[in-house]
């Protein structure tokens, strides 16, 4: 029987597509924890210190602790009974080697601060840092925008667009296609409203074959993502994009929908000469 707070899911849902896989059977299973946990022993999912991956109960993380920090240290990620750390685990099964990479980097940052505060003790305060808030945005809220090239991601950086979504729409699946990694994204998109924005890392490369075999691309996705996160990531790389913006994810996509300004916000202007 599907757990109360899963039942509203939509899995035919486009940008549920790399996981619906998944998340159907997961879902429908009578311990959706267990199952999480048989499919993650199934991949030999591990953490990036090589030690197995589970999910567990929210209690389990010690009083205290930082969440990262508990699954830097144990390979244990606590995961509550809700939408949010659901979506969390399905991004674990479909990109484990970007969610070691991340927990890896805001591991040391955390490990950092701990000597800095004295044994045991962490002083993490209101400020994460540049490489933190990198990794904590890209985390609960980024996309993989994959392209040949850089012309449609220059047009979105520039806010254009109707030229990006509307005029180059059948470009989508051809020249370009997204994947939804945040998992907070994920659990917004359960109940889609035109205002979500989520925050796109660049993928290009000439070679890509769209549109993307969902399924079998992931592990090659995985492996670049994770290897373009590093010490020095900071949100410089990423851009905003209205999510349901990307053709065929909103059922009215004519020209009066992207020229809604409180969504589709315009490029700050800059002084002459900045």
């Amino acid at each position: 029987m599907t757990a109360s707070f899963l039942a509203g899911i939509d899995w035919s849902a486009p940008w549920l597509s790399p996981y619906a896989g998944d998340g159907r059977s997961i879902a429908s299973s009578p311990d959706w924890r267990s199952a999480l946990n048989h499919a993650a022993q199934q991949r030999q999912l591990c953490n990036f210190a090589g030690i197995p991956v589970q999910f567990v109960q929210q209690a389990s993380l010690p009083a205290g602790e930082p969440y990262e920090a508990y699954i830097g240290r144990t390979g244990c990620v606590p995961t509550r009974d809700n939408l949010h750390d659901f979506f969390n685990a399905l991004v674990w099964l479909g990109f484990p080697q970007t969610k070691a990479r991340l927990n890896q980097l805001q591991f040391k940052q955390l490990q950092k601060l701990a000597l800095e505060s004295g044994p045991g003790a962490y002083r993490v305060g209101n400020s994460r840092g540049a490489l933190r808030d990198a990794a904590t945005i890209f985390d609960e809220n980024g996309m993989l925008f994959i392209a040949r090239d850089r012309e449609l991601v220059n047009a979105l950086i520039d806010r254009q667009w109707s030229t990006a979504l509307l005029e180059c729409k059948e470009q989508f699946g051809r020249s370009y296609d997204v994947i939804i990694f945040g998992h907070a994204l994920l659990e917004k998109l359960v109940r889609p409203y035109a205002a979500i924005t989520g925050h796109c890392l660049p993928l290009i490369d000439p070679s890509f074959t769209l549109p993307l075999a969902r399924v079998a691309a992931h592990a090659e996705l995985d492996q670049i993502t994770a290897s373009l996160l590093s010490p020095t990531t900071s949100t410089a790389v990423f851009f905003p994009v209205p999510v349901l913006g990307f053709p065929g994810w909103h059922p009215t996509q004519d020209a009066a929908f992207y020229e809604n300004e409180v969504v589709f916000r315009l490029a700050s202007r800059k002084k002459v000469g900045q």
